[in-house]
């Protein structure tokens, strides 16, 4: 019988493997009392199974509202399976199945999700990303480095012109990769139609100058039918990439627009923090970035070294590995390009390099590119400058007395 495979974490005052079974049966056939329905027949066929208990020791009951149990609270890791029979190869009963009624029940003073193993049926059935690392470096002609990024800022309160006007400037200096900020939609201020239209005349200008056609992400989230006739919009204008925000338009709004979907997703994770902030709460996001994956995100926002928000370099950089690292074998692996971003500049390259081992990703730098001394050619230099010293072994104190553009990146940012 084909299975697929959740990962907790658990903390809990109750004995661990009842803890573990409820988590089983409520998941699956069960409920809090024994119901004539559930046969041994039903169960055999249906039941989710406790794989593996791994106990972590006591630790304090973090989240109110747990039963008291014997008072000790142990934390452990948890593994749980079920039939893929249960639900079939989809995405929204998947995380109904292994994230529903769980975060809830008093058995718990803590529990999150680590990681899911699901069957190729998944991949099978969704496609997993078109583009991924390959197909984006295919459309903007970037090998054997990172894509050099920025984001439109302000993030809101630009008119369509102002947009392209900064454009502009970006493609003049060199830039690979530009993206919507995830508040600038569709508002009366800056009308989607107009600033795709203002802002892909500046890029095929360029385009048709250089030979090589800067990414725009250009923000389509909206209900499924605007999403849909955006897309189509920014690819009959010659654009090369669409954005969406994960958390607003949910896996059915996301898949909707993947099937109709020409053009790479840029799949932007704002709301991450709500899931995922507590360390007993939630979502670990190699768990959460499966679905995605799976969904067909070619992109997906892993934060950045030293970054503005509260995640540690080393969650950010466990997430890019992750999204690099294949998930099925002998088939599509749903690879996708990881975007570092958040208070990003030069001065992070060397370290990213260090801890990632890998240019397959955009790294993309707001204030590090538009506010650097030189203006943004100087930001995409410093930038392009820096990685190609981190990735030659050459240190970065060295390299920006070689580099004007670097050193003035380094000495205001870092």
């Amino acid at each position: 019988m084909t299975r697929f495979e959740a990962d907790y974490l658990v903390e809990t005052g109750y004995d661990l493997a009842v803890a573990a079974e409820a988590m089983a049966g409520e998941q699956s056939s069960g409920t809090f009392l024994p119901v004539p329905g559930e046969t041994p027949e039903l169960k055999a066929r249906a039941a989710a199974r406790v794989e593996r208990i791994e106990e972590m020791g006591e630790v304090a009951a973090a989240l109110p509202g747990a039963g008291k149990g014997s008072g000790v609270v142990r934390a452990a890791k948890v593994t749980l399976s079920w039939p893929l029979a249960n639900i079939g190869p989809s995405l929204p009963n998947l995380l109904a199945t292994v994230a529903g009624n769980l975060f809830e029940l008093k058995y718990f003073s803590g529990l999150r999700l680590l990681d899911l193993r699901l069957p190729v049926e998944f991949v099978q059935r969704y496609g997993g990303p078109a583009f991924g690392v390959s197909g984006t470096r295919r459309l903007t002609g970037v090998q054997g480095r990172p894509l050099i990024g920025t984001i439109i800022k302000p993030s809101v309160g630009l008119s369509a012109a102002d947009t392209a006007e900064m454009v502009d400037l970006l493609c003049a200096a060199g830039i690979d990769f530009i993206k919507d900020d995830e508040l600038q939609s569709d508002g009366p201020a800056c009308p989607f139609g107009d600033r795709a239209r203002a802002v892909m005349e500046v890029i095929n200008r360029h385009a048709d100058r250089t030979g090589r056609k800067v990414m725009f992400a250009f923000n389509v989230t909206g209900e499924v039918d605007e999403m849909q006739a955006r897309h189509d919009l920014v690819e009959t204008l010659g654009g090369t990439c669409v954005m969406v925000s994960l958390n607003s338009v949910g896996l059915t709004g996301f898949t909707a627009l993947k099937r109709a979907a020409r053009l790479p997703i840029h799949a932007h994770r704002n709301g991450w923090g709500a899931l995922s902030r507590h360390p007993s709460l939630g979502f670990d996001y190699v768990a959460w970035a499966k679905l995605w994956r799976v969904a067909g995100a070619d992109h997906l926002h892993v934060n950045g070294i030293r970054n503005k928000f509260c995640e540690s370099d080393a969650s950010s950089i466990a997430s890019a590995r992750s999204v690099l690292r294949p998930m099925f074998a002998g088939g599509p692996g749903c690879e996708a390009m990881p975007v570092f971003s958040s208070g990003q500049s030069a001065a992070q390259a060397h370290d990213t390099w260090a801890a990632l081992g890998s240019v397959n990703l955009i790294h993309a730098a707001g204030g590090g590119i538009m506010a650097h001394p030189g203006g943004p050619a100087g930001g995409v230099e410093s930038m392009r400058a820096a990685w190609e010293a981190a990735v030659a072994g050459v240190p970065l104190a060295v390299a920006a007395r070689e580099n004007r553009a670097l050193a003035q990146a380094v000495g205001l940012f870092s």
